[in-house]
Formats: C-alpha cells, sequence, structure tokens
C-alpha cells in the first residue's frame, strides 16, 4: 500500500494558480507521513469538452478518478472566473458523481485556493463556491484559522476560507512572501488533519 497523500489539484492559465500548488504542497510535505500528489486538468473548448490531449506537455499529470479516491486530503485551487472556479476545474468536478455515489471522498478534509487578478476580484466567493462540491462529497471543509499571523498582515491575499492571491491587472505579481506562508501553512493544515483521520 502507498504511503498517504494530500490530492494537490488545479487549474493555472497564468501560472500563479500552478506556483500558489506548489507551495501549498511544500507544506504538505513538511508533515511527517504525509506527501503530495500534485495534478491539474486540461482546458476546455466552447463546447465545454476536454481540448488537450490525454498527457499534459508540461507540468502535472492530469488529475483522474483514481487519485481522489484514494487521497487522504484534497486541496482544491483554480484562479477565479467572475466570483466562480474556472470552467475547466468545474468541468472536472462535475465527473466526478461516481465518487458520490460510491461516498468515496466522505470525511476527508479538504480546503481550497484562488488567485485573481483584482484586489477585490471575487477571491472569498470563488473560495466559498469552490467549497460547494466538497461539501456535497461529504468533505470536511478546512480553513485558514487567524492564528495565521499572515491573515492580519496581508495587504493582498490571504483569507480565512483558504490561501489566495493578488496577480495585478496584467498578472505579473508574483506571490508575495506573506502569500506563500499561508499557502504553506494550508498545506500543513490538510496534511495534519489527513495524517490525524486516516
Amino acid at each position: 500500500m502507498s504511503a498517504p497523500y494530500v490530492l494537490v489539484l488545479y487549474y493555472s492559465r497564468q501560472g500563479a494558480t500552478a506556483e500558489m500548488a506548489r507551495q501549498i504542497a511544500r507544506g504538505v510535505e513538511q508533515v511527517a507521513g504525509m506527501s503530495a500528489r500534485l495534478r491539474t486538468v486540461p482546458a476546455v473548448s466552447a463546447n465545454c469538452e476536454q481540448a488537450e490531449d490525454d498527457i499534459p506537455q508540461a507540468g502535472p499529470l492530469y488529475c483522474e478518478a483514481d487519485d481522489l479516491r484514494e487521497c487522504a486530503g484534497l486541496v482544491l485551487g483554480s484562479p477565479t472566473r467572475f466570483g466562480n472556479m474556472a470552467a475547466p476545474l468545474k468541468y472536472f468536478i462535475d465527473q466526478t458523481s461516481s465518487l458520490w455515489l460510491s461516498g468515496a471522498m466522505i470525511d476527508k478534509p479538504a480546503a481550497v485556493f484562488t488567485s485573481t487578478s483584482s484586489l477585490h476580484g471575487g477571491q472569498e466567493s470563488t473560495l466559498l463556491t469552490m467549497m460547494l462540491p466538497l461539501l456535497h462529497h461529504g468533505m470536511l471543509i478546512a480553513g485558514l484559522p487567524y492564528s495565521e499571523a499572515g491573515l492580519m498582515s496581508a495587504e493582498s491575499g490571504g483569507t480565512p476560507y483558504g490561501a489566495s492571491h493578488w496577480a495585478g491587472a496584467d498578472n505579473s505579481r508574483a506571490v508575495d512572501d506573506n502569500e506563500v506562508l499561508l499557502c504553506q501553512s494550508l498545506g500543513r493544515r490538510v496534511a495534519h488533519l489527513s495524517a490525524r483521520l486516516k
């Protein structure tokens, strides 16, 4: 049997969400006995079907149902699209009915993260709406508690609902040190909860 892992599943268009995912994975791997598994999802066409090859040219592999079924915990991330998760991630989540029917995700810890172009561009509504399908799957939602000092000093990303990042209007603003720490803290939190519940 393989070691328990936290699945860090995300979609990224400009790279900021991917960087957040890497930092969350670093946080996961700071917890003894837990590993992180980075996975992404393919883009979709205007007809809402998968538009990419089965294996990406670079970066993590595309997520499969078994990655979700076998994970000890999940951290789900997306850029903000009008206050919601991006269509490719929603399209993937909408195909997880078999996991819902079998109860495969029940009682697994989960958390969410996002990146926005504008400072008030829907970070919190995206995080909250990303939680809804996870609640339908019976997952246990973990946010960031205010014991994380970075929440009180954040001038860009960072919410109690999950890690967030402000990328700027041209998406050139890098994930700052405070956002990195909050991402890693979120990864550690889900990993600790996953280890306790495993």
